[in-house]
């Protein structure tokens, strides 16, 4: 009797479990075997800043490598007491301070060191507007207004995308009807995220509203202006950005910039693999207004909109957004900042000549403000008090 009854129990659930893997195929979402894969039978519950080596990715190779100096106070200058629990609490892997581009603090934890590659998540939507800004200084875009369908006729005949431009989508203004969702299984991100056809998802998506009106960060938008520099350069996202950027800046190590299928395309929107080191060099980029070491990088007004607020798309609110930057004008001292998920940051402070670059597993809140995520004002104030 009882082994009938378990019978029968491993009987529905086999059915069931069928059902289930039937419908999944049947509706597309395939992507949810990648996603478990990924995260809950490796003992996580979302994407962690050590899987790349969990997907396909090009490399972003660098070339003679030029270090950073060491301050004379290197490592001397101690952390608060609660700025040091609030890295322990984080799970912080990297802490770097940099004052007059030279390293004056620099820690690591949990067996990390300057080779640890982790991912920068959205940090990457910066290093994009930077090729961006590299794309029109070499010719392949003409400016910032060009309509985005001069590059993806895939959208023409959509009234609202045919009013879209390139700056739109640098700056999170376009009215692409993409969900930022980071909690659903079943969300755009998801699918862009453990997907293996990222441009078919992307271009499936159409535009719901007028362009160019107002703020709404929306991690595809990143994802369009990386097929528009892929389609205008005929390179490959990381290709470019070695070019231009990872070469002339002597990177300490190659980069990884994970990729949705071996043959397919790099995830713009997020997941380049680095070090903290060579993170904190783009910031002393933008710093330098696109100059590095006497050779201009790229064009300085560009880096000038890049790191300025957009306040017309911010109306009676804080404008906290340039182009694939966060910025707050309002806060004492002015900062901008790159940021990504569980609070990967590299924060720029131009008054004070200071770049701080956190990388970790997890993100706490322990100071809020106009910004997001990050908990960009909590570390601004607190290495202030020391520098």
């Amino acid at each position: 009797m009882k082994k009938n009854i378990f019978l029968k129990g491993v009987a529905v659930f086999v059915t069931l479990l069928s059902a289930i893997v039937i419908v999944i195929f049947v509706t597309d979402n395939t992507y949810l075997f990648n996603g478990v894969r990924l995260t809950y039978l490796k003992g996580e519950k979302s994407s962690n800043i050590d899987d790349g080596v969990d997907f396909p990715y090009n490399v972003i190779e660098t070339s003679e490598i030029q270090p950073w100096e060491k301050d004379e106070k290197y490592n001397q200058i101690e952390l608060s007491n609660s700025l040091k629990e609030e890295l322990k609490k984080s799970e912080t892997t990297a802490f770097l301070i940099i004052k007059d581009s030279k390293i004056i603090k620099e820690l690591y934890f949990d067996n990390y060191n300057q080779n640890s590659l982790t991912n920068s998540f959205s940090m990457a939507k910066t290093m994009v507007t930077l090729l961006l800004g590299a794309a029109i200084q070499d010719g392949f875009i003409k400016s910032l207004d060009q309509p985005i369908t001069d590059f993806l006729p895939e959208f023409i005949g959509d009234d609202h995308a045919e009013k879209t431009t390139i700056r739109d989508l640098s700056a999170m203004t376009a009215g692409y009807s993409w969900v930022e969702d980071y909690h659903s299984p079943f969300s755009n991100m998801a699918k862009a995220y453990y997907g293996n056809n990222l441009e078919k998802l992307i271009l499936s998506i159409n535009f719901n509203k007028e362009s160019g009106k107002e703020h709404e960060y929306l991690s595809g938008v990143t994802q369009l202006l990386s097929i528009i520099i892929m389609r205008t350069t005929k390179q490959s996202l990381s290709e470019y950005l070695s070019l231009k950027f990872w070469k002339p800046m002597g990177m300490r190590s190659n980069a990884l910039w994970s990729k949705d299928d071996p043959k397919g395309m790099e995830k713009g929107f997020c997941c380049v693999h680095s070090n903290a080191r060579d993170f904190a060099k783009l910031g002393r980029l933008l710093m330098q207004k696109g100059n590095w070491n006497g050779n201009q990088l790229i064009d300085s007004t560009f880096v000038s909109k890049m790191i300025t607020p957009n306040y017309k798309a911010f109306k009676n609110k804080p404008a906290i957004y340039g182009y694939s930057l966060w910025t707050d004008y309002q806060y004492n001292p002015i900062f901008y900042s790159m940021i990504g998920h569980l609070g990967q940051v590299v924060i720029c402070i131009p008054s004070k000549n200071i770049i701080i670059c956190r990388l970790g597993k997890k993100k706490n809140k322990t100071k809020e403000g106009a910004i997001p995520g990050g908990n960009v004002y909590y570390y601004v104030d607190e290495v202030l008090k020391i520098i």
